[in-house]
């Protein structure tokens, strides 16, 4: 086992469940079903599919779902983008006007736009609520960091990652953030609508 793996390994043991905040003990008493608040979700620019910038600010006003992935990767990432096109179904039309997803990719090197545009494609991502970003690998880098997300090249080209979906709410917080790809997708589509009647 690398040292790389132990970490992640040790990151996933750390963090317990798939449904994990760094806040919960500053959930308001009384108000146990809102999801804890984590602080300002940080903001960022990065390239879209189509090739025009895009920031987090820009969707003030929705919940977003932020995963970082890269379209190389052969066992999680296609299965975590399956799983969030599934919900994006169940979601109608609440996706898109209500509610964005944001796919952040750790290889940006490789995943050029027109890259993202295919892959997006190939998973029947909606593009008009869900945006596939990349950039200057720094920046995406320190984006990645900013998330707990952290990315490392191996030998043969793949890319070691940690692998964090984080909802924000329409006000920019962070509220909680899902380990791995395992995670209930019935609570995650929850927790989405949640955030959003709590904007109401």
């Amino acid at each position: 086992m690398s040292r790389w793996t132990r970490a992640l390994l040790l990151l996933a043991l750390v963090a317990g469940p798939a449904h994990t905040s760094a806040h919960e003990a500053s959930v308001p008493a009384g108000d146990s079903e809102r999801l804890p608040m984590m602080g300002a979700a940080p903001d960022f620019t990065l390239i879209s599919q189509d090739g025009g910038p895009v920031s987090l600010h820009d969707f003030r006003g929705k919940v977003v779902a932020i995963s970082f992935i890269y379209t190389y990767c052969t066992d999680v990432c296609p299965m975590l983008t399956a799983h969030m096109a599934s919900v994006q179904e169940q979601l109608g039309s609440t996706f898109g006007s209500k509610i964005d997803f944001i796919s952040i990719t750790v290889d940006p090197e490789r995943d050029t736009p027109d890259v993202l545009k295919e892959y997006a494609r190939n998973f029947g991502a909606d593009l008009k609520g869900w945006s596939f970003l990349t950039g200057d690998p720094a920046i995406v880098r320190e984006i990645g960091r900013k998330y707990g997300v952290f990315a490392r090249k191996t030998a043969d080209g793949d890319v070691d990652h940690t692998l964090l979906t984080s909802l924000v709410d329409p006000d920019g917080i962070l509220r909680v953030q899902y380990l791995g790809v395992r995670f209930d997708l019935e609570e995650f589509r929850g927790d989405l609508l949640s955030l959003l009647d709590e904007s109401k």
